[in-house]
């Protein structure tokens, strides 16, 4: 059957005819002119159609509030990720049960992991201050394995976790520093979901890939299961070792380990999660304050300076004039000074930082003479406050001197120079500009309680108190029997009796805690055992021995 031949195919003209194309350019004239004429564009607005319905113009859906802000949605997962997430859970499950110390750094190791896959995989790179954070994070996580005291290593954990999640979300604003710390707990939910969906997506296409891997770990368990039975049974030296460095589970603590496999695997996985779409906390609108008038502004924080003066003219004459003239007028004992006067000045420091923020969100800032007078009076009160700073750091030395060192004391006289550091990094920020500002007061927080935990909170305050001894031959010996195995090298300095009794309930602590593993002893409870076990205390220190000594012995 022979095909028909077909017509050559008209070729269309490729635009309107010629009226037609000038009518159309006449329209598209008379349009610009008309919108032209109507700046709000109502021209340009679409009418009824002649012969049809009006046509509803359509508008953008309405954004919601943490649509700006909000994380989005995250790159698939990689599988790096989930397998660095598993080994993180089982790790928690197996290490951390027993206590806190290296074994915190063992675990971090692998959530890291996981976090940069997934931060590699939605393209994001470790930026230098997130690498500041993350670095900080990690040098927190090593308090606990130095330090035997709890709470500074309480302290550095939950600061390790606050500057990890800064790490994740980054930013440089007050909101993003802020919430940047606990950003990290939105993902605690769509964190497993998220990884669920990269499992599900495997499964469909690799069932036959994984049975394989699977059967092959659960040979592997099987085996050194039964060989390393064996051969802890043909040796001793072999059991021993093999105890040292596999965790003891047992039935009863079931429920407390896989709590901490949930915990470490919900956890990394919520870390990936955020690293692979955090939220942005810096679109997070912050109002701005109203500016006030020169008078309104400034008339109350002049005020202010010279009371600030007044008080620190009063503080530099007591200093240069002696103490005993002012507890003669006063009728106050030295400990009475030092214990009133510390306490107010550390509220005052507080206050001074309030007040410095509400001045700055309501100052005048039109012309280049309300900044120079925004700087001139914020920054004489800056310094007035340093002063009272220094005023009330030396109060706290006072009081130590009178009645010795305690946490709370060392705690609180930290927290007075950190806010003098903060004090001086304002006064900068006013002379280089206040963009880095927010973000150098969280690293001096961290820095500041890595120098805490790092120098042994316990370890000092034994060390001060022990001085302060050998000086007046006062020791409070109930508060050195409550402090951690880190003041054992301190207390170690006493003379017999009064070191027996001070090291007595510690050795009966650490007695108590000799069944715990290699990785959750610290470094200060290693050498406390060590100490305790060339010099031993001897047995008759115990609580009614150590009753005879006396008042005198107290403080």
């Amino acid at each position: 059957m022979s095909e028909t031949p077909s017509a050559p195919a008209t070729p269309e003209p490729e635009g309107p005819p010629p009226r037609a194309r000038a009518g159309t350019e006449k329209a598209r004239g008379r349009s610009a002119a008309s919108a032209n004429a109507d700046p709000e564009g109502k021209a340009d607005r679409p009418g009824p159609l002649p012969g049809g319905p009006a046509r509803i113009p359509s508008r953008p859906a309405p954004s919601s509030p943490l649509s700006d802000f909000g994380p989005g949605e995250p790159a698939p997962i990689r599988t790096a990720t989930l397998w660095a997430a598993l080994a993180t859970g089982l790790l928690s499950m197996a290490l951390l049960g027993d206590g806190l110390a290296i074994n915190l750094v063992f675990v971090a190791v692998p959530a890291t992991l996981a976090v940069y896959a997934a931060g590699r995989r939605a393209g994001r790179r470790p930026r230098p201050w997130a690498l500041v954070w993350g670095a900080g994070g990690l040098a927190l996580l090593a308090v606990p394995a130095l330090r035997a005291a709890e709470w500074p290593s309480f302290l550095a954990v939950v600061s390790a976790f606050a500057a990890g999640s800064l790490a994740l979300h980054g930013g440089r604003t007050w909101p993003a520093v802020l919430l940047g710390p606990v950003g990290v707990f939105t993902s605690l939910v769509t964190g497993p979901a998220w990884a669920w969906q990269g499992l599900r997506e495997r499964m469909g296409g690799s069932r036959g890939r994984l049975a394989p891997v699977l059967r092959a770990f659960v040979v592997a368990a099987v085996l050194l299961f039964v060989f390393g039975a064996l051969f802890a049974g043909a040796d001793a030296a072999f059991a021993d070792l093999l105890g040292a460095l596999v965790p003891d589970v047992s039935v009863t603590d079931g429920p407390w380990r896989f709590l901490l496999l949930v915990l470490g695997l919900f956890g990394t996985l919520a870390a990936a999660r955020t690293a692979a779409a955090p939220a942005r906390w810096d679109r997070l609108p912050v109002p701005a304050g109203r500016a006030c008038g020169r008078v309104e502004w400034a008339l109350p924080l002049v005020g202010l300076v010279a009371l600030f003066a007044v008080f620190n003219a009063v503080q530099l004459a007591v200093l240069f004039g002696g103490y005993d003239a002012v507890l003669k007028e006063t009728g106050q004992t030295y400990a009475q000074y030092a214990r009133q006067g510390f306490w107010q000045l550390l509220m005052a420091t507080l206050l001074t930082l309030l007040v410095i923020v509400i001045a700055l969100r309501w100052a005048p800032r039109t012309r280049p003479s309300d900044r120079t007078l925004v700087r001139g009076v914020l920054g004489t009160l800056c310094a007035l406050a340093l002063v009272v700073v220094a005023s009330a750091v030396r109060r706290m030395d006072m009081y130590v001197e009178a009645y010795g060192l305690t946490r709370l004391r060392i705690s609180v006289l930290t927290m007075e120079l950190w806010l003098g550091l903060v004090i001086v990094l304002i006064m900068a920020a006013g002379v280089w500009g206040a963009r880095w500002l927010p973000r150098a007061v969280v690293a001096s927080a961290v820095a500041v309680l890595l120098a805490f935990g790092l120098l042994s909170p316990d370890g000092l305050i034994a060390k001060r108190n022990v001085e302060r001894y050998e000086t007046t031959g006062r020791f409070d010996l109930p508060y050195a029997e409550g402090l951690s195995a880190d003041a054992v090298p301190a207390l170690d300095r006493l003379e017999e009796p009064m070191r027996s009794c001070a090291l007595w309930s510690i050795k009966e602590e650490l007695d108590e805690r000799r069944h715990v593993p290699w990785y959750a002893t610290s470094w200060g409870e290693a050498e406390a055992r060590r100490i305790l076990e060339e010099r031993p205390p001897t047995g008759g220190a115990s609580g009614p021995a150590c009753g005879e000594l006396g008042p005198e012995f107290y403080r």
